[in-house]
């Protein structure tokens, strides 16, 4: 049995971004407890090189919704990165998981030998059929971006465990 290119991406993406946004309605439980500045999150780095919290959580769903228009030859919607608190943030994920709920199957499925090229890095591009792309370059990022996140806010006292990270709210 064979699995397609639909299936390996979009229920990936939609189960990864549901999981990351109970983590972030658990950060947010943990400000409103403890009674901290959210903004100790927001924009909590782990190293001085690295990007902040909320650019985590820019660049899991910019992956996801950037991967499934790539391979479906559509248009992803554009946010501007101004997301700023914990509330902003979720929505952006929201967003984000219903417009990958538009995406028809029809688009996706197929198209495994289908040439992609994006960006990597600041000043290059990369090249890879479809399916490569996905399994080598999208869903490692999606899920980089989001155990980056993750563990920024268990490094920060957030009550987050592993089932967090694997079911989320579900399950």
């Amino acid at each position: 049995m064979t699995i397609s290119l639909y299936s390996a991406s979009i229920p990936v993406f939609l189960r990864t971004l549901g999981n990351l946004h109970h983590c972030l309605q658990k950060a947010k439980a943990d400000v409103a407890t403890r009674g901290y500045d959210e903004q100790a999150l927001v924009q909590f780095r782990l190293a001085p090189d690295m990007l902040p919290f909320k650019a985590q959580i820019y660049i899991a769903c910019d992956a996801a919704k950037l991967c499934a228009a790539r391979i479906a030859g559509l248009d992803a919607p554009k946010h501007d990165n101004s997301e700023n608190t914990l509330d902003e943030l979720m929505a952006r994920i929201d967003k984000t998981v219903e417009w990958l709920k538009t995406v028809p199957a029809a688009t996706i499925d197929g198209q495994e030998s289908k040439e992609v090229t994006f960006p990597a890095g600041k000043d290059r591009t990369r090249t890879m059929l479809a399916e490569d792309y996905l399994k080598a370059w999208a869903i490692p990022n999606v899920f980089f971006h989001t155990t980056t996140a993750y563990v920024i806010l268990r490094h920060n006292g957030v009550a987050l465990g592993k089932i967090d990270f694997l079911l989320g709210a579900g399950d």
